[in-house]
């Protein structure tokens, strides 16, 4: 399911002993009260203060419209190609098919990330209750998994257009598009649900302060008064079932793919089957490598500046370049949005 640099002159948030004076501040409350003798899994933290990205407050109006701006090219990007798909006729298949819905939860991933941020770049309030941290935590890995799994049925897709093209429409039929999406889905709503309940019975206790600008699982892991064992391994079986498996059969596809497409005689044809798939590649190894970098270094939970790079990675870089990748190396799809943008009938 790591090229990103930031301005010299931005200063990120160090671990939590420096955190401003305000944040540790008594007169700002953020704790129930706390039973000790219970032995109960009971949460004391009703809510969380998310640090976000700077503490400078010269800086947050820049990083704002940064990200602002990055957030309406994302959903204006990925709303172009889905007008594009929808109008055009020669767009209805498969492929495009899946890219549509691949723009769809580009859309949701950045929404449920990027607008509370930018809420909380403006306002002095950093807080965020216990129930809206999950939430998030909820869909975004929602989403993200079932992008994971998106990536895997396109894969599958070239696969058997280019290895196993006398068959492909019987395969690939409409019905069959929409039990890949549903099982897409299903897979990670359980994984979602999974993470969200088995953390939400953690206790937290204090420090409420959270080194991230949205909530995530190993952030959250340093909190926690209890122990985390039992977490971190369900995030490691996650990690297989959302990465390892998804990723080791898009790679067979593809060892496919590359060995039917050497086979083709004519230059011509391996460049337009190459170039069908390299799209989708290039998408493949960001997600991916951003993804396991994320969550696969189990042994150090706790949340890092490096950690918010990755973090800008996987909720704005990834879904903001998708339509830009897919729109420059693929003709159709260029058609499709200049007729788009200029009102003219679609090609029949």
């Amino acid at each position: 399911m790591d090229h990103c640099s930031f301005p010299p002159q931005v200063s990120f948030l160090p671990p939590f002993q420096q955190v401003p004076a305000i944040l540790k501040s008594d007169a700002w409350p953020r704790q129930g009260p706390v039973d000790l003798e219970s032995g109960q899994n009971r949460t004391s933290v009703t809510e969380f203060i998310l640090l976000g990205l700077t503490d400078r407050q010269e800086l947050k109006p820049i990083l704002f419209t940064v990200f602002l701006l990055a957030y309406v090219a994302t959903v204006g990007g990925n709303l172009s190609i889905l007008a594009a798909i929808v109008v055009e006729p020669k767009l209805h298949t498969p492929m495009y098919f899946f890219l549509g819905n691949l723009s769809l939860l580009d859309i949701g991933c950045i929404t449920v990330t990027v607008p509370p941020m930018l809420v909380q770049l403006l306002s002095q309030d950093l807080s965020i209750s216990f129930a809206s941290c999950f939430s998030q935590l909820f869909f975004f890995h929602l989403l993200a998994g079932v992008d994971c799994h998106l990536l895997t049925a396109m894969a599958y897709d070239r696969f058997l257009a280019i290895c196993r093209p006398l068959t492909y429409a019987t395969r690939m039929s409409r019905a069959i598009q929409g039990s890949l999406i549903g099982v897409c889905w299903t897979i990670s709503f359980c994984n979602a649900l999974t993470h969200t309940v088995a953390l939400s019975m953690l206790s937290f206790c204090g420090p409420n302060l959270v080194n991230h600008f949205y909530c995530d699982v190993p952030p959250l892991f340093g909190l926690s008064c209890s122990s985390t064992s039992l977490n971190e391994k369900l995030l490691f079986v996650g990690a297989v079932f959302m990465g390892v498996v998804p990723l080791t059969l898009i790679s067979t596809s593809y060892a496919h793919v590359a060995a039917a497409v050497l086979r083709i005689r004519s230059t011509e044809g391996r460049k337009k089957a190459f170039s069908t798939c390299t799209s989708h590649l290039t998408i493949v190894c960001i997600f991916y490598g951003t993804g396991f970098f994320s969550y696969m270094r189990l042994g150090s939970v706790n949340a890092s500046d490096k950690d918010k790079a990755i973090g800008i990675l996987n909720t704005i870089l990834s879904p903001m370049l998708n339509p830009l990748i897919y729109s420059l190396r693929n003709p159709d799809v260029q058609g499709a949005l200049r007729r788009v943008f200029m009102g003219q009938r679609p090609m029949e």
